[in-house]
């Protein structure tokens, strides 16, 4: 439906909604896919923000926690608001702006609205870059290896892990959007590299497709400690954590002196009522092992560096990256949810409009 209101189009605005706050693993149907929503194609008189119209959204893990209610302040992102659309990184095109960083026309990724328009007012104007790479890379890159996944794993492994040529390098969740770039990069720096999937095909893409030296089905490892000890005799100078939970668990017995975990994402934990405990943390202090956990939004400062590193990456074939992709709104709480199951094989997008 589009209508003109003097000179301002009024156009319907499908969007994703909450329904409620979530407990335990979350379901298709505690989102909602709604069409009443309208929006009027014009920025407010006076706004500085921006008016964007979204092309690809991201499936991320971290958004698991914003479908729960929390105080205020008490974590790192607020809920989402039961009724509303919920948001999360996403790829589109300016079509308005009041912020004078960005024009009409420009493409732009960072956190936006799960719905076909967005208004990005205030502070969440300054999550929005501007994309000025779009020769040889896929637009829909900007929400995985190009954007906050690509960071993650840029900052985890470099900054946080500090790699050296010839150590060992263990990656759980190794073939989704951050796991299969931090197996490559450990490549491209002289690393043995070893990841964990949940699939057999997984398994075969982390070896096949993304270079691991080895991988291996957790959920085929009654004990992964054996595992664990089976790749790496001689134990694992940086883990890359996306999971926590029994695998952190594991990984502490079988760290080397000195070694570093980078505590990026803990899925195994995100839908428990009571979190698991982890036993094995003397090993931090026998070993002295450095354990950091991060947020990716801190170094965004480094973001130019990190282009300057991956984009020839990429453009050589030194690089590759793979996506699960999910056409159309309608497709979006099948894809989120998917994440929880390990449904997805490779980056989660969903498509909402093909530019």
């Amino acid at each position: 439906m589009a209508s003109e209101e003097g000179v301002i189009k009024i156009i319907r605005n499908k969007q994703v909604i909450l329904r409620d706050y979530v407990s335990g693993f979350p379901k298709e149907s505690d989102m909602q896919v709604v069409s009443s929503g309208t929006i009027k194609l014009k920025l407010p008189e006076g706004c500085e923000g921006v008016l964007v119209k979204n092309f690809y959204l991201s499936c991320d893990p971290y958004m698991r926690g914003r479908m729960t209610k929390c105080d205020p302040g008490t974590r790192y992102l607020d809920s989402f608001n039961p009724g509303s659309p919920i948001s999360g990184y996403g790829v589109g095109k300016v079509l308005e702006s009041g912020d004078p960083k960005f024009k009409e026309g420009d493409l732009v990724w960072g956190i936006t609205g799960w719905e076909e328009y967005s208004l990005i007012t205030g502070t969440a104007t300054q999550s929005l870059f501007k994309i000025h790479n779009t020769h040889d890379v896929p637009l829909s890159y900007y929400t995985g290896i190009l954007g906050m996944p690509g960071m993650s794993a840029y900052v985890g492994f470099y900054e946080v892990c500090s790699p050296k040529k010839g150590e060992t390098v263990f990656v759980s969740a190794a073939s989704g959007a951050v796991g299969q770039l931090v197996g490559q990069f450990a490549k491209l720096s002289g690393c043995y590299v070893v990841g964990s999937a949940g699939t057999n095909q997984k398994v075969d893409l982390l070896k096949n497709k993304f270079g691991f030296d080895e991988a291996f089905n957790y959920k085929d490892e009654p004990d992964l400690d054996a595992a664990l000890k089976r790749y790496f005799p001689e134990g694992i100078d940086i883990y890359f954590d996306n999971v926590g939970g029994k695998m952190l668990d594991a990984v502490l017995l079988n760290m080397k002196m000195n070694g570093r975990i980078a505590a990026c994402g803990m899925i195994s934990q995100y839908n428990l009522e009571q979190p698991e405990g982890v036993h094995n943390l003397l090993s931090l202090i026998m070993k002295q092992v450095h354990l950091k956990g991060f947020l990716v939004f801190n170094y965004y400062h480094l973001y130019g560096k990190f282009l300057e590193r991956v984009l020839p990456a990429i453009k050589e074939g030194k690089i590759t990256y793979v996506e699960d992709v999910a056409e159309g709104l309608e497709s979006a709480p099948a894809a989120l949810i998917g994440l929880f199951a390990g449904r997805n094989v490779g980056k989660q997008v969903v498509v909402v409009s093909r530019e």
